[in-house]
């Protein structure tokens, strides 16, 4: 905030918002000055803040108007307030600048996102944790799934046994994807029935305390089809050349060349049109992104995921997903379910 010459933030994301306070209500947002933090929001979570916040001021907003967060930012006497431009919309920045003048409003972006780059061992813990939540919910629904089954019912079994392990939910919806639709990276399970002559693709994560993993497997409930055991062993070898260079100080964009050039010279690089990978926390999403383009390098502490795939439309798709910790020395993977065929 200092190298910015701002004396108050305001802070809108809600995991930005459980970052930095530790509390989880869905209503609130957070205002930092140089002395202190004053958490708004409103009677539903009056005790929630006593519980997960107890340092920070607290305020219970009457009503949901832009007018008291003005109010606030007087009392606090900031004259030139930071706000994140992805965490607003373009109505509530007009009115908060109309309500708060003559405080000047600025953009600041990434000030808490650059902060949760990387993880210390509280927050690696129990993305471990949501690890291994979600590869024992894995394991028990693969055991059981058979020909004839519907995607959607897989994907519901595994939200079933992660809550059953100890998940809040899902970190996202599970994709199931049988057959053709394997090709769509983000692809929506419906009522397409599995096939004993064709993959299923399964990309799931579980949520525990907030911190996510995801993962992403082949199970094959019948034969391989002989392109796609061909296309598994690059995207396998793709997988694993992409962790190998994985360790401090490397360029995100060197890690999703080192499965990009590999692909390609192997014959299917138009095929392969996501980035390798990208960091998890408290988002699936988050920071860094290990695509061509990145200038980020990696650091210790960062938890990344590496996804390389190969799609072919009207044949289906394979991806392999894990997720890897940057160490001091280099790398840990944190995922560890078998990457090989099966059968």
């Amino acid at each position: 905030m200092t190298s910015a010459k701002l004396d108050g933030y305001l802070v809108q994301d809600r995991m930005d918002q459980i970052w930095l306070t530790g509390f989880t209500g869905e209503s609130g947002s957070v205002l930092v000055t140089h002395r202190g933090v004053t958490l708004l929001t409103d009677g539903r979570f009056d005790e929630t803040a006593d519980i997960e916040a107890p340092w920070a001021r607290k305020l219970l907003r009457k009503k949901r108007s832009i007018d008291e967060t003005a109010r606030e930012l007087r009392r606090a006497k900031v004259t030139r307030l930071g706000i994140d431009p992805d965490q607003t919309t373009l109505r509530t920045f007009t009115e908060l600048q109309k309500a708060a003048k003559p405080i000047r409003i600025t953009a600041a972006s990434r000030i808490i996102a650059d902060l949760r780059l990387t993880k210390d061992a509280g927050e690696i813990a129990l993305i471990r944790r949501a690890i291994e939540v979600a590869e024992a919910a894995f394991k028990k629904v693969t055991a059981s799934v058979r020909v004839g089954m519907k995607e959607r019912d897989v994907a519901a079994d595994l939200v079933y046994e992660m809550s059953r392990r100890g998940a809040q939910g899902p970190a996202f919806a599970p994709i199931v994807a049988t057959g053709a639709s394997a090709s769509l990276p983000h692809y929506e399970a419906g009522d397409r029935e599995i096939r004993a002559d064709a993959c299923l693709l399964i990309d799931w994560g579980a949520r525990v305390d907030w911190y996510v993993s995801d993962l992403t497997r082949m199970v094959w409930p019948g034969s391989i089809p002989p392109r796609l055991r061909e296309v598994h062993k690059i995207v396998r070898e793709a997988h694993d050349r992409a962790i190998a260079v994985i360790k401090p100080g490397i360029l995100a964009a060197q890690v999703d060349k080192a499965a990009r050039d590999y692909i390609t010279k192997s014959g299917y690089g138009a095929n392969f049109n996501h980035s390798v990978g990208h960091g998890i926390g408290l988002n699936v999403h988050e920071s860094p992104g290990l695509r061509r383009q990145s200038k980020e390098s990696l650091r210790p502490g960062m938890v990344v995921t590496i996804e390389p795939g190969i799609y072919l439309p009207g044949v289906g798709g394979i991806r392999i997903e894990d997720d890897v910790l940057v160490t001091d020395s280099g790398h840990e993977v944190l995922s560890s379910l078998p990457t090989g065929l099966s059968n």
